[in-house]
């Protein structure tokens, strides 16, 4: 059995910038078919506009406040809140609170630098 923690993981930066510390896929608990890993935005922060060829996410945010744009919609989201982005769906997150942004981010298949495709800033 193995297990993880997050105050133990090894965090590194993402290509659309967001400091992840990954619980489970490629680089700590391997997985086959996703991955689990806790980002985090600091106040006035935002991740760089970006899409996924062949992951599907789901962001559960766990603490803190900002904005999340998708494609053309666009809303305000808070702790609590749980979205799922479609492979190719351009996504971009601020946060627009005044504490840090945290959310579990799972991707299926697991997160890889690869998948990601910048947009625009």
């Amino acid at each position: 059995m193995e297990i993880s923690r997050i105050d133990t993981a090894d965090g590194f930066i993402t290509d659309d910038g967001s400091m992840i510390h990954e619980l489970a896929g490629r680089v700590s608990l391997s997985t086959v078919n996703q991955s689990l890993a806790q980002a985090t935005l600091e106040v006035g922060g935002a991740t760089t506009e970006h899409f996924h060829i062949e992951a599907e996410e789901i962001y559960y945010l766990t603490s803190g406040s900002g904005r999340l744009r998708i494609g053309e919609a666009e809303s305000d989201v808070s702790a609590g809140d749980c979205i799922v982005i479609a492979p190719g769906a351009p996504h971009k997150l601020w946060n627009t609170g005044d504490q840090a942004l945290t959310l579990l981010c799972c991707c299926s298949p697991p997160y890889r630098h690869e998948d990601t495709v910048l947009v625009r800033n």
